[in-house]
């Protein structure tokens, strides 16, 4: 997949209360067998490069459903160029 997962509409929001970051995200379907994989590679990544945070919650929450109405405008016009129809 050619974008990332915030220009995919997947990420709902980010709070950081005492050096901890909390991630709502979401997934395209709710049985999503990549669940864990993302929640490590988020927190990995996110730790990695805010070094000054103790820890990362990640947070799958299912409403509002995701939709491809998510997508940012850029990532659907990447999309749409490589033939997807968006």
């Amino acid at each position: 997949m050619p974008l990332d997962i915030v220009s995919l509409g997947l990420v709902y929001g980010v709070v950081v209360k005492d050096n901890v970051a909390y991630i709502d995200m979401t997934l395209t379907v709710q049985g999503c067998p990549a669940r864990s994989y993302f929640a490590q590679y988020i927190k990995e990544h996110v730790l990695k490069n805010f070094p000054q945070l103790k820890d990362v919650v990640v947070n799958f929450v299912f409403e509002p459903a995701w939709s491809k109405d998510k997508i940012s405008e850029e990532g659907k016009g990447l999309l749409r160029s490589m033939g997807w129809s968006i």
